[in-house]
């Protein structure tokens, strides 16, 4: 095991892996209030969290996308308030660690920190909610560096559904499809993760530019609603996006879909949030288990979802999101950041080829910002940017008119 070990640590180091997705700044907000004194990332932090920088470094992350998420219930302006602190705690972890952090807006940016051996920074925003139904929010977020949103979180809000809540748009609402749109304009990545299926085949048939599912897998291998189905994988070539697989269980392993829940409802029963990741939200965590011992996803659970994924939409169109710190719960061998060498190392063992895993880990995610940026200077040269407001898109397709046709 060694031996593959090294080798994939060897391929790591030619082509290191871009995660789609990192909860790291939510934990710190949630742990220590942004007191990154008391969260020292350049140190172990592993009593608290999956992610330091001796970990990334041990794991072979090149580009890390931050999330900035905030959580569905944080409503209208609060929400936007919380994301402009999110981002201002990347900022300060850039600034933090200069030798090792790079902050990259474009994909240039992420080629020039992997020949400087910085890791590259980028932030994306998770859940429309973040923007309070404001293109011109969508355009503030998208100049301090944010360069995707994922369209939903875990409910539906008033332009998208959720994969998991009732649905009330039957994918996006006209108001929606020009969010998407004025994404395209911008140049910031249109994110498919948490969104209903009928909300991803909305944005595929609406976005000039590709698309991106930064944390999600596959559904025909693991049938839970936050995955990709397969007529919408088969749809990433003609779009030229890319799904980043996620390691969280409950969506990789059938079998830990039912103890997930339990385990919701388990810490819903103690006052807690069921993402809870904090001290106190850990030890009732911890606790249940031991009571309830959950079905164990490893790193062969994930590479048989990305076998899948790269049989329908191929070996160009697929990627790495790994969700640490915004699960309670990771596979064996993939515990935290250190353990990409892992699933490398597996995949290999499947024979993947160097050249399809150079796109797994960077080509890939490298690509499809730089095709954003492309249809990014083609939008702006030929439109204005967008004044459409949620209620009179609501109008425009209730009676039938194209959005923006007013």
């Amino acid at each position: 095991m060694s031996a593959e070990l090294d080798a994939a640590r060897e391929l790591l180091a030619r082509w290191p892996v871009v995660d789609g997705h990192n909860d790291l700044p939510w934990a710190l907000r949630e742990q220590v209030r942004y007191d990154l004194d008391r969260r020292d990332i350049a140190a172990d932090q592993s009593a608290f969290l999956h992610t330091d920088i001796p970990r990334l470094r041990a794991g072979g992350v090149g580009a890390q996308f931050w999330s900035v998420y905030v959580r569905a219930d944080y409503a209208g302006d609060k929400a936007v308030s919380a994301t402009l602190e999110q981002i201002d705690v990347v900022r300060q972890l850039v600034a933090r660690y200069p030798d090792e952090l790079r902050l990259a807006l474009t994909a240039d940016d992420m080629e020039t920190a992997r020949a400087e051996g910085r890791i590259a920074s980028l932030m994306g925003a998770e859940g429309g909610h973040s923007i309070h139904n404001s293109p011109a929010t969508l355009r503030a977020l998208h100049r301090l560096g944010v360069r995707y949103m994922t369209l939903t979180h875990n409910d539906t809000i008033d332009w998208a559904d959720s994969a998991t809540d009732e649905p009330r748009h039957d994918g996006l609402t006209a108001f929606g499809e020009e969010i998407v749109r004025e994404m395209n304009r911008c140049g910031m990545l249109v994110d498919l993760s948490h969104v209903a299926a009928t909300t991803m085949r909305d944005a595929l048939r609406t976005s000039r530019a590709p698309v991106i599912f930064s944390h999600s897998s596959s559904r025909a291998v693991c049938d839970h609603p936050r995955n990709i189905p397969d007529d919408v994988l088969a749809q990433l070539p003609a779009n030229g996006g890319v799904a980043m697989a996620t390691f969280v269980p409950k969506f990789v392993l059938p079998a830990a879909v039912e103890w997930t829940r339990q385990a919701d409802e388990n810490m819903r029963a103690h006052g807690l949030h069921h993402l809870d990741t904090t001290e106190e939200g850990m030890a009732v965590h911890r606790a249940f288990e031991a009571a309830h011992p959950r079905p164990k996803a490893t790193a062969a659970t994930v590479a048989d979802h990305l076998d899948h994924m790269r049989e329908v939409a191929g070996a160009d169109h697929i990627g790495i999101g790994g969700d640490y710190d915004g699960t309670a719960f990771t596979p064996d061998g993939l515990a935290d950041v250190a353990g990409y060498p892992h699933l490398i190392a597996e995949l290999q063992r499947r024979k993947w080829s160097e050249a399809d895993l150079a796109k797994l880990t960077w080509k890939n995610a490298v690509r499809v910002l730089r095709a954003a940026e492309d249809v990014a200077r083609d939008e702006q040269a030929s439109r204005p940017p967008s004044a459409a407001a949620r209620t009179a898109q609501r109008r425009d397709r209730q009676n039938g008119w194209p959005a923006g046709s007013r």
